[in-house]
């Protein structure tokens, strides 16, 4: 297998491509993409042969859930439960954008989806060719960086396609993504308005603070 690389449009994505990218992901494939972080794997994350797939091409950990990039915030609250005022406050400020959230998961997800955790790890992206294609799958879509365990993560297609291009059917090109850091990750799901942060990354530990305070 060699990678097709379909070029987009990476501010105003065409609808005649992002229905190929969906197609492609309807048939369970995996599909690397650009985020507003890195380029990443899609799959549609309730088709659980697809979602092995990616650990597979991966080689990553099982007991590591997935993040998952989403459309809108209203969709959040479809595959979550538990909010509290401490999520709405970072989603208003920091969504779309490089934030990561982790919540409970609600009842539609798949444990698998979760690494059976019971959390799930949520983000409004700012890249539109991701969120385009969320909009169009009417799901949400795994967002795990489009790297071999081990080695770089890639802010373009041809990085995807050195490391992966033998794996996958299709690759999106939309041009280098807009950073070369990865998201923050806050942990939300011990409730009660609590919160850690899990990575520091894109947005600094102190803007999440000021945020969350009261």
């Amino acid at each position: 297998m060699t990678a097709e690389i379909l070029r987009i449009h990476p501010d105003e994505p065409e609808p005649a491509l992002i229905k190929t990218v969906v197609d492609s992901l309807n048939m369970g494939h995996v599909v690397a993409l650009p985020t507003d972080t890195f380029y990443g794997l899609a799959v549609d994350p309730v088709n659980l042969r697809a979602v092995d797939r990616i650990y597979e091409i991966k080689t990553r950990a099982r007991h590591k859930p997935l993040s998952l990039l989403i459309s809108e915030v209203a969709q959040a609250y479809e595959l979550a439960r538990g909010f509290d005022s401490a999520f709405d406050r970072l989603a208003e400020k920091f969504w779309p954008g490089p934030l990561t959230i982790i919540v409970k998961a609600g009842g539609k997800l798949p444990l698998r989806v979760t690494a059976n955790t019971g959390n799930v790890a949520l983000r409004v992206p700012e890249a539109a060719i991701s969120r385009a294609v969320v909009a169009k799958l009417g799901l949400p879509i795994t967002a795990t960086s489009a790297n071999l365990s081990g080695f770089p993560e890639c802010t373009y297609a041809n990085c995807v396609r050195d490391q992966l291009g033998d794996q996958i059917p299709l690759i999106v090109d939309g041009g280098p993504t807009a950073r070369a850091v990865p998201t923050t990750i806050v942990d939300l799901s011990g409730g009660g308005n609590s919160w850690m942060i899990v990575r520091e990354g894109a947005i600094a530990t102190h803007e999440i603070a000021l945020a969350l305070q009261h």
